[in-house]
């Protein structure tokens, strides 16, 4: 006899005359719901609250662009070699959203989870014994630090302000706060908060799961590629690209000293 299957979703279904998702038909949320809203609502199975939307968006405002950063580079010399494939030239640039360069939010969102189950009496402990822990192991604290925004990312105030204005409830907000004088008290200096932690704190302030949010980040960078690209095909700057890599990055025989 054979096993019947139990495997199933609750995404979305699609018959000749009729397409819905989460059980809603599809054309009742065509011109009603925005883009940020219908994300949600297939993420999370429900109406997002007017905290998540905000929230959500700010978010994906904020990471959309950051200039020809590696992942915006990456997109636009695949699309120099292969003009045919855009989807190949933006699945490049989202393949550079790791735990370097803009993908770093869900890590830091892991010690800012710890920090806000933590009685408040033991937070601060708690904090300096993460950082110290990451000092140890030599490797960088996700959410802190900016190969250009040395002295502050400007982004982050922003918005932890509209997280504030929005009525977020600021256990996360706080555990930043935290986290932010243990890496003070521990390195002897102050290491800028980045833009990473800030969507780390609004979005888990806005209580989606942790293990979206790169997927999050992932959604608003797609975005901002497809602009790249199209100024790419516009005006194109890969080939000065690749001859300053070139440039750059001289060739030299094995054992030749510069």
């Amino acid at each position: 006899m054979a096993r019947q299957s139990v495997a199933h979703t609750e995404l979305c279904g699609a018959t000749p005359d009729r397409i819905e998702v989460r059980g809603r038909d599809l054309n009742e949320l065509i011109g009603k719901l925005s883009f940020t809203e219908m994300f949600l609502f297939h993420l999370l199975g429900k109406s997002p609250s007017p905290l998540q939307l905000t929230l959500t968006e700010a978010v994906m405002v904020a990471i959309m662009e950051h200039g020809l950063v590696p992942t915006a580079v990456a997109a636009r010399l695949t699309l120099l070699g292969a003009p045919e494939s855009y989807q190949g030239a933006i699945a490049a640039g989202l393949l550079g959203v790791g735990d370097r360069f803009a993908g770093t939010a869900s890590e830091c969102a892991l010690l800012l989870d710890a920090l806000a189950a933590a009685p408040e009496a033991e937070r601060s402990q708690l904090a300096v014994a993460t950082v110290g822990a990451f000092r140890r192991e030599r490797k960088p604290l996700p959410g802190f630090g900016h190969p250009l925004h040395k002295d502050g990312d400007p982004r982050v105030a922003r918005l932890l302000a509209i997280a504030r204005e929005a009525g977020a409830p600021g256990r996360y907000i706080h555990a930043l706060a935290v986290l932010e004088g243990a890496v003070s008290q521990v390195l002897g200096r102050k290491l800028p908060v980045n833009v990473s932690a800030a969507i780390a704190v609004l979005l888990r302030e806005a209580e989606l799961p942790r293990e979206v949010i790169r997927g999050v980040v992932l959604t608003a960078r797609c975005a901002g590629l497809v602009g790249h690209l199209h100024e790419e095909s516009a005006v194109p700057a890969g080939e000065e690209m690749w001859e300053a890599a070139e440039r750059a990055v001289p060739y030299r025989r094995p054992g030749e000293r510069s």
